[in-house]
């Protein structure tokens, strides 16, 4: 017999507390090895957690709405089948972001009645999905709280959130919902408290909540370790624009997957850092760690969730078909909350799209402890002058090459930027499919 903590899981290497927005199983029940037990949201992703073995739950530690520290036990599971159940009155934290509140049974209080940074106005509980979707969406909280949540105690969840912006503006939307035909909606400002200041200006104080602290944290984090460098170059698309074209329908045809220009970008990206393995590298005190497998982490757009940061493991066996068929089911085990801690962790090197938001040029932050990242912008049609100075209309996209100036210098990093170049504008798909 043995009693089995279950800890708050680490949903990716920059990520260090989770919410607890839904218990599968209560106190008493017994659960089967792998079976939910619980969903955990995070600012990136919401996530079904699984059991780590086959008993009974003896007590959960924390109520729904709760945000908890990564590796902090959120419930006990014993192997025997006979285990009691601890109905005693011990107090069980109830940590939120601001502030700490105890429940005198081991048992879950409605969401409502967990009073946290992410509860708003009425104690109606918004997890950080909902809320980053809610907001990408142009969803104010005044409307956000019109929506019929169908999930724990009334708390309104992804689909619910989703349902709610597809029939937006079909009927019954409000004024604030329409925007202009061909226009892009406005993205509102989060809800805070209104101040005159003492020189009489008016402004709205917005307190951050433990999640985009995390962000910023992080963020501020990486820009201190690393010296950051930006390689920008412009690639001719031409060739592979016409070879998707011709190629695409039966594709998807064999696969199932539509063909993307991403998955090129992947694969040259791989050849690249097969290239220049030097970059496929990190820094641990004063020695340099070269990685001998591509570990490409590969940012998933998520509907109304922004990016979440899958990696492709072992890239550098993959053909073009191999990454494709990868990222695919990444991403849908992203969008489905499938995701496990292990497709999350371990990348060496990271590629970010930002051409599917319309971007020209970006000029990503480095993934810790990565020594790059690379970005891509929009295909455009422009006017180039070729090499025998002819006047042409090509397609062409801005590539970005970020990386970590302590170790790449900007001879290598301009290197590494020309060979995913060179790749790009030499590949020929019909080969490598």
């Amino acid at each position: 017999m043995a009693k089995i903590e279950v800890v708050m899981p680490q949903m990716g290497e920059s990520i260090t507390t989770g919410t607890i927005t839904k218990w599968h199983k209560g106190p008493g029940d017994i659960i089967e090895l792998d079976a939910t037990l619980l969903e955990i949201s995070t600012d990136k992703v919401e996530s079904e957690i699984p059991s780590p073995i086959q008993g009974k739950i003896v007590q959960l530690l924390y109520p729904e709405g709760t945000t908890v520290d990564v590796g902090k036990p959120i419930a006990i599971i014993e192997d025997d089948m006979n285990a009691s159940i601890d109905t005693s009155a011990t107090k069980i934290e109830a940590k939120s972001e601001a502030n700490a509140k105890t429940v005198s049974k081991p048992q879950m209080a409605p969401a409502e009645e967990v009073h946290t940074d992410e509860t708003e106005e009425g104690f109606r509980f918004y997890t950080p999905l909902v809320k980053a979707m809610a907001k990408e969406a142009g969803v104010a909280l005044s409307e956000l709280k019109n929506v019929k949540g169908s999930g724990a105690a009334g708390r309104v969840n992804k689909a619910d959130l989703e349902s709610y912006i597809a029939n937006r503006g079909k009927g019954g939307a409000t004024a604030s919902a329409l925007v202009t035909k061909g226009a892009l909606p406005g993205t509102p400002a989060p809800k805070g408290t209104a101040q005159t200041r003492s020189n009489g200006e008016r402004v709205e104080v917005v307190v951050m909540d433990n999640m985009r602290k995390t962000i910023a944290k992080n963020m501020v984090l990486s820009k201190q370790t690393s010296p950051h460098v930006n390689s920008i170059d412009e690639i001719d698309m031409t060739s592979l624009v016409k070879a998707r074209e011709k190629i695409k329908n039966e594709f998807k045809k064999r696969e199932g997957i539509n063909l993307t220009y991403s998955h090129f970008v992947l694969y040259a990206i791989v050849q690249a850092l097969k290239e220049h393995p030097l970059v496929n590298s990190s820094l641990e005190g004063d020695n340099i760690v070269i990685k001998k497998d591509i570990h490409l982490g590969c940012a998933v757009a998520v509907p109304g969730n922004g990016l979440v940061v899958p990696v492709i493991k072992h890239a550098q066996d993959l053909n073009l078909t191999g990454l494709a068929r990868q990222l695919d089911i990444l991403a849908n085990k992203a969008r489905t909350k499938k995701l496990t801690m292990d497709d999350l962790t371990g990348g060496t090197y990271t590629f970010t799209n930002n051409g599917s938001f319309g971007t020209l040029i970006a000029t990503p932050v480095i993934l810790q402890p990565q020594l790059g990242i690379f970005c891509t912008g929009v295909i455009k049609k422009r006017v180039m002058v070729t090499e025998d100075d002819a006047i042409a209309i090509r397609s062409m996209m801005y590539g970005t090459h970020t990386y970590d100036h302590r170790i790449i210098d900007g001879e290598l990093g301009s290197k590494f930027l020309a060979s995913v170049k060179y790749h790009l504008e030499t590949m020929n798909p019909e080969n490598l499919i």
